[in-house]
């Protein structure tokens, strides 16, 4: 550690304090993840060893930089680039407003963060605004970076069943909802369809549910309740239940009221209950939103 040194605290992680510091050869700006390890019974958290093996297979402008592991007494420290800000915070500036064109670049950043990750096969399964970090200095639009990747897990064949106690609520499919244990990288799009329509709102969620139930009767409400027809195989899930029968009279043109045309459509096509018709990070990148 004596090739850094720690300044001030700026957050918490899936499993850690995260503290501004600095690289003192060079007085570089870095971010200090701090894994403590004081039960030495069960060694580094499994979430840390995900985070740095998967980070350390992972090279693009839209994913946070993992620059250094370093073991101390009784801790694990990790050493990331350092962003201003996370798009939480970022929302906070923003007094309700927001520039089309910025939500653009966001968005467009987003999914090709995203369409990395799953070209190398990484889930990140947590995807939510707290874990976009952001540049903003010196640039003329935010450069947005997935980070904690806590929860993330390379996946490939033959498929196997995940945790369903993943995603922060707001942000978690409603096929994970129902207890889903086979899902694929489309719990990532569905999480990317409500933060863009966060964005494009200036930093009003779409689907803040205050329980499991809550959520998906607020998702049901503005997307129809799906069926057996829509969504062959939803019956079958570990904790479906019959739903209120909400028709489909979703307006975005209401919910999301900033969007063009184009991103109305682009969103519509991210939030499907069924997630075998959600579209990819790739698909959506071609969208014509972002001609």
């Amino acid at each position: 550690m004596e090739k850094y040194q720690k300044l001030g605290k700026i957050g918490e992680g899936t499993y850690g304090t995260v503290f501004r510091g600095i690289i003192r050869e060079s007085r570089d700006s870095i971010a200090l993840k701090l894994v403590s390890l004081e039960d030495e019974d069960e060694g580094v958290p499994s979430s840390a060893l995900r985070e740095i093996s998967l980070l350390k297979q992972l090279s693009h402008p839209n994913v946070v930089s993992l620059h250094d592991v370093v073991h101390s007494a009784g801790s694990l420290f990790l050493v990331f680039e350092y962003c201003d800000l996370d798009l939480r915070k970022y929302f906070d500036t923003l007094n309700g407003e927001i520039n089309e064109s910025v939500v653009k670049c966001l968005m467009q950043q987003l999914l090709a963060g995203l369409a990395y990750c799953h070209a190398n096969n990484v889930m990140h399964r947590d995807l939510k605004p707290q874990n976009l970090l952001l540049n903003t200095h010196g640039h003329p639009n935010p450069q947005l970076k997935l980070a904690d990747f806590g929860l993330a897990r390379a996946f490939g064949i033959p498929v196997r069943c995940y945790s369903a106690e993943v995603v922060t609520l707001w942000y978690r499919p409603p096929d994970v909802l129902l207890g889903a244990k086979l899902y694929n990288t489309s719990i990532d799009m569905w999480s990317a369809g409500c933060i863009f329509g966060e964005i494009a709102n200036a930093g009003k969620p779409l689907f803040p549910g205050a329980h499991v139930d809550d959520q998906l009767k607020r998702i049901f409400k503005v997307l129809g309740t799906p069926s057996d027809s829509s969504w062959p195989g939803i019956t079958t899930l570990p904790d479906y239940k019959p739903f209120p029968y909400y028709s489909s009279v979703a307006n975005f043109r209401q919910i999301t009221p900033t969007l063009c045309s184009n991103g109305r459509d682009l969103i519509q096509k991210l939030l499907v209950c069924n997630p075998n018709n959600r579209l990819s990070a790739e698909a959506a990148l071609r969208h014509a939103y972002f001609n």
